[in-house]
């Protein structure tokens, strides 16, 4: 029997669980609701993404502790993943700085846990809704080695600045040994091939000394200012 044979018997409804996807809606809405409502008052922030496998005596662990504390001590909350790993590492250094240090955790079956360095602690079940908070507060991204879920974070907010879903802002790469090969590949094929523009790789900086990084970001929003204008926050409300 085919798929597409119009006289196959439909298969039927199961209304029970038809209805716990629709209670689930309200799940979902609960999560935005509660996370803009926390989250509204640590303008301006700086989203910081890397693997959850990293141990903390690694050099990428101790880089973002760094990074995430002059962050930190220059005026930005620190927003990360609220894991172990480069998650940790964020929201430890941002924990000892000036400024909020913000765990965004999301429930999985395995590695994610709670680190203890979070002044601010909000739980996920869902990923967008989790991930709609680190674009909607976000000032800069910084992006550390990591795998699926760190590039999974990079291409997304790649692909919203690039298509206007969400203002333009720094999307700083940390570790050029890392992601050197990557972004090689990008202007091999994917340039070449026409698939994005030239211009679009002016998006991303690697940037691999902390103060660096924190002088980037004051210095791309240094004649316009962190807070959102009217129009951006209107582009966000479609995100």
């Amino acid at each position: 029997m085919s798929l597409l044979d119009k006289s196959a018997t439909h298969p039927r409804v199961d209304k029970p669980w038809s209805a716990k996807e629709s209670w689930r809606l309200f799940g979902i809405m609960a999560e935005f609701v509660e996370g803009t409502e926390r989250l509204d008052a640590i303008q301006p922030a700086v989203s910081i993404f890397g693997s959850a496998r990293t141990d903390p005596s690694s050099s990428h662990y101790q880089l973002a502790e760094r990074i995430a504390k002059q962050l930190s001590d220059a005026g930005f909350a620190v927003i990360s993943g609220g894991g172990p790993g480069i998650m940790e590492a964020a929201n430890k250094g941002a924990f000892f700085g000036k400024s909020p240090s913000i765990g965004l955790n999301i429930q999985l079956p395995h590695e994610q846990r709670h680190n203890a360095y979070q002044d601010i602690s909000q739980t996920f079940r869902h990923f967008f809704a989790r991930k709609y908070m680190f674009v909607k507060f976000a000032t800069a991204y910084v992006i550390l080695p990591g795998g699926f879920g760190t590039l999974d974070e990079l291409m997304e907010a790649l692909t919203l600045v690039q298509t206007g879903k969400t203002r333009k802002m720094p999307i700083i790469l940390v570790y050029s040994e890392f992601w050197q090969g990557l972004l090689d590949w990008f202007q091999k094929m994917l340039v070449a091939e026409g698939f994005i523009s030239a211009e679009d790789m002016n998006l991303i900086q690697i940037i691999d000394e902390p103060d660096q990084i924190v002088n980037a970001i004051f210095q791309y929003y240094e004649s316009s200012g962190f807070e959102p204008t009217v129009a951006e926050r209107e582009v966000q409300l479609n995100l």
